[in-house]
């Protein structure tokens, strides 16, 4: 979880690979009317994301309903959206990447191929609920890095 920009798609593919797990990307599940909004510029209300955060709910209850460990990248960016994702169950765990908006911002106006502007970073950052519970990590470090502290603090064993 956190902000766009943050390298949740990044670490999250790796610690897949290195770790075996699924993986979810959230982002394909933005319905067509989202992506347009905020190709637009526009923020997403939580009205907005509710038929969203349901969907990604229900990838997680079917998850954690065939005892699959499973990755799923999502912003997540308020306690109530964590609250709704995890669904209850203790086996759900948050990872928050963060960074510096001037960081973020520079990683944003770098990246291609994405729908959500450059322009919506700071709209996040004010939505931005901060978790006292998650795995916090800075973004600062490489996805390398932080998947490795990743697993550690898992206690996941994986390949070198």
């Amino acid at each position: 979880m956190g902000v766009s920009g943050s390298g949740k798609t990044t670490v999250a593919k790796l610690f897949a690979k290195k770790s075996g797990v699924v993986f979810y990307e959230g982002d394909d599940f933005h319905p067509p009317e989202n992506i347009a909004r905020m190709r637009a510029g526009i923020p997403l209300t939580d009205a907005d994301r509710e038929k969203w955060l349901q969907t990604l709910r229900d990838i997680v209850v079917q998850a954690l309903a065939k005892n699959e460990f499973a990755v799923l990248t999502c912003s997540a960016l308020k306690a109530k959206y964590r609250d709704l994702l995890a669904a209850g169950d203790t086996r759900v765990r948050f990872v928050f990447l963060t960074g510096s908006r001037n960081l973020i911002e520079d990683r944003l106006k770098n990246r291609s191929g994405h729908f959500m502007p450059p322009g919506l970073l700071a709209s996040q950052f004010a939505t931005l609920e901060p978790p006292a519970d998650a795995l916090t990590f800075s973004c600062k470090k490489s996805p390398k890095e932080i998947v490795a502290e990743l697993t550690h603090v898992l206690g996941i064993a994986v390949p070198d």
